[in-house]
């Protein structure tokens, strides 16, 4: 488990002019000894409140480097703690093995140091509401996950059905457009590192389900790596999944997302990439990307805690009507490697969902 720490600016108390003559006047400035004991005593409430020491701890379920989505996370706690003189944040990475995450988040309510604990991933709800249980006081904030009712938790979730999808329906439209390397079979592929309740219950459906928006007959081939880190396997799943059809894959595995782009880019089929602007990672492989505002989040629920304001027990749910959640059409890119009619058709889908004229539903 490693560990950055980042220190925020230490505090000070500001004593108005007022107050040092009320003090001179009432001790005639007999001692420096009492007159720091009267100075403490005449901190106004509000004042304290304002000059308190809140710390933050920040659990990466994985490690930072590789994930950029879990790097925003940090970075939107770390910009928030800034603009406060008593804030401070320690970032911890917590590993891959997703065993030891309860215990990783155990270890930093155990201490009683934190005043929140800000992480960000399907499976951290249901670990912290255990925790919880063995220590009520500690506060959690949580992005990318869903939990409601639990005083202690305040969930902050992207609608990833409408995310995936999206995704779909780009895959939908590569498989059937005529692109190069475009095959007969219908055959769409989606690789994840493990599997949790929202692959199975939005990610999965949302992705399938959008791209039989443009083909009934689209089916989807769905493997599993194990963990988030193992891209010789990835690969080999991937070249797999290549051999029987499949012409476009959305990987969600972590690290090893290295080895799906491999495959991808020696078999010359595509892939369409999920929370970040993935068009970089394999050019002309990668013709589709939606991106999370996570960094955003990340900053504005950690301001709402430190202030005092957020709901705990509250589960949010956020999607593309909200602005949470982006299909990246302007990136160049894209522009040069899809073919203009079916960036029109993924515009005219994507347009629907910002403004509200079309909702859909995730079936669970």
């Amino acid at each position: 488990m490693s560990l950055r720490f980042k220190r925020g600016r230490q505090p000070f108390h500001f004593i108005s002019i007022l107050t040092i003559l009320l003090l001179a006047l009432s001790l005639g400035f007999t001692g420096c000894g009492n007159g720091k004991q009267a100075e403490a005593e005449q901190v106004d409430p509000e004042t304290a409140e304002q000059v308190r020491e809140y710390r933050i701890a920040v659990y990466i379920p994985g490690v930072i480097a590789g994930s950029p989505l879990y790097g925003m996370l940090a970075e939107g706690v770390e910009r928030a703690a800034e603009e406060y003189d008593f804030a401070e944040v320690k970032v911890v990475e917590g590993g891959f093995n997703q065993a030891e995450w309860q215990d990783r988040v155990t270890e930093l309510a155990a201490t009683g140091e934190y005043a929140l604990i800000v992480s960000s991933n399907p499976a951290l709800p249901e670990i912290c509401e255990k925790v919880s249980s063995s220590f009520p006081d500690q506060k959690f904030l949580l992005l990318d996950g869903e939990l409601e009712g639990n005083r202690s938790i305040h969930t902050f979730r992207y609608n990833q059905y409408e995310q995936a999808y999206l995704a779909g329906h780009m895959a939908g439209l590569v498989t059937t457009g005529g692109m190069p390397g475009a095959k007969e079979d219908l055959k769409i592929g989606l690789i994840a590192g493990q599997e949790y309740p929202d692959m199975n219950r939005s990610i999965r459906p949302g992705f399938l389900s959008g791209a039989r928006r443009v083909n009934p007959n689209i089916s989807l081939d769905f493997r599993v790596v194990g963990n988030w880190y193992d891209a010789t396997k990835a690969q080999e799943m991937a070249n797999s999944m290549i051999k029987a059809g499949v012409d476009v894959i959305l990987p969600i595995a972590g690290g090893a997302n290295q080895g799906v782009i491999k495959a991808a880019e020696e078999s010359g089929i595509y892939l369409h990439w999920f929370d970040t602007n993935g068009y970089e990672n394999s050019p002309g492989r990668v013709i589709g990307s939606t991106a999370l505002l996570q960094e955003k989040a990340a900053y504005e629920k950690t301001k709402e805690a430190i202030e005092g304001t957020l709901s705990f027990g509250e589960a949010e749910v956020v999607g593309v009507a909200d602005g949470w959640i982006m299909f990246l059409t302007e990136d160049p890119l894209y522009i040069e490697h899809v073919p203009e009619k079916l960036r029109r058709k993924q515009a005219e889908l994507y347009e629907a969902l910002r403004n509200g004229s079309l909702e859909i539903e995730s079936p669970e």
